[in-house]
């Protein structure tokens, strides 16, 4: 008998040790070309739901669709023909906002449409010399933040209570260190979270940061990052789970070396290096599974943690894919190939996508239904 339990055990160790080296294959996600009508590059993107979705891009084009991607109207806003749209924010099927970039100080203006793109208002136009504003980001659809880099030490920061008026709250934000700016890769520099908290990834200094605010933008902190930084490297995209979890993404624009991660489980104090992505180049966008429309707007989500409960010491009710993320990165100089990869475990473990190439950002509605867009118009719906 006991030779017998000693040869189960030993079965069983060289079990685990079999598994160990040979884990067991996980199930890639879905993945669907989409038609979006239009041959411009896409930048951002933007789910409502399962159905309605909105993505932006290059010549002042936007495309939406009210039927999950089965089909896309596109759309070039008047007087933007020669504008980036390098992020969109979309609360409806007739509702969403655009931000545009260009060659000059009065290009980076806000757009809003409130029918469905027939008509488009300018809500704000820059007027601060060496202003570059990157991204936004919503916590609900009538408030907003919009982050620039630093003009002479300070970020002019932009801020709407009532998704008409921008103003600016620059004398809330920390000291910038000399240089240091945020990336308009994908418009996903900045993410928020809950009813208050946001969160801001930057570079192009010394060191990478993170700028968090969990009162809405009236304080600042800056938090240090372990990715690298220089003046075309830092961090590209940030996106959190809940208050206190974190992902953020990274690298060096001017090279093509491995991509930088890091996650943070403090609400962004500190962060921690995950294992390397397995795709070259800078990370351009990082983009949690689960998505995010139900922590913006669900009244019974319980990713509204502001009571500092974090839901990683509580496992069992963790909901699926709560850790799984995506991200897409691109390689120096054209930004024109790059490549995507995901893992389920914040990078700990990474599965490479090597089907999906050429792809600026990626977001999702839920895990079913989550959309890449890139090059030459191209979308691919992804689910898990």
């Amino acid at each position: 008998m006991f030779k017998r339990s000693v040869l189960v055990l030993l079965l069983a160790a060289f079990a685990s040790l079999a598994l160990a080296d040979n884990p067991p294959r996980v199930r890639q996600p879905t993945l669907t070309p989409q038609s979006s009508g239009t041959t411009q590059l896409l930048i951002a993107v933007s789910p409502v739901n399962s159905r309605v979705v909105w993505a932006s891009g290059a010549g002042g084009t936007y495309v939406v669709t009210t039927d999950g991607g089965n089909t896309w109207k596109s759309g070039v806003v008047p007087g933007a023909e020669n504008l980036q749209f390098r992020d969109v924010y979309a609360v409806s099927d007739r509702i969403a906002y655009l931000s545009s970039v260009g060659a000059n100080t009065t290009d980076f203006k806000i757009y809003k449409t409130v029918d469905g793109g027939a008509h488009w208002t300018v809500e704000f136009t820059n007027q601060l010399a060496n202003a570059f504003y990157d991204c936004f980001a919503f916590w609900s659809p009538d408030r907003g933040l919009a982050h620039s880099d630093s003009v002479n030490g300070v970020f002019p920061e932009l801020r709407t209570t009532d998704g008409i008026h921008w103003q600016s709250i620059a004398g809330h934000m920390p000291p910038a260190l000399p240089g240091e700016a945020s990336f308009a890769s994908s418009g996903t520099c900045i993410t928020t979270q809950g009813k208050q908290n946001a969160w801001i990834a930057t570079g192009g200094s010394t060191t990478a940061r993170i700028l968090a605010t969990r009162d809405g933008g009236n304080t600042w902190n800056a938090y240090a990052t372990p990715l690298i930084s220089n003046g075309s490297a830092g961090g590209l995209s940030v996106a959190f789970r809940d208050a206190h979890n974190g992902f953020v993404g990274g690298g060096d624009l001017s090279s093509n070396t491995s991509a930088d991660a890091a996650t943070s489980h403090d609400g962004g104090a500190t962060w921690i290096l995950t294992n390397p992505p397995p795709t070259p180049g800078a990370v351009f966008c990082v983009a949690y599974v689960r998505g995010l429309r139900d922590r913006h707007f669900s009244a019974s989500s319980n990713d509204e943690d502001d009571q500092g409960q974090d839901r990683d010491d509580h496992g069992d009710h963790r909901p699926p894919f709560d850790r799984t993320v995506v991200i897409t990165a691109e390689t120096a100089p054209n930004f024109s190939s790059g490549s995507a990869a995901w893992t389920p475990d914040e990078g700990q473990t990474w599965y490479w996508l090597p089907t999906v190439s050429g792809y600026w950002a990626v977001a999702f509605a839920n895990p079913k239904a989550g959309w890449f867009v890139g090059n030459n118009g191209q979308i691919l719906k992804i689910s898990f």
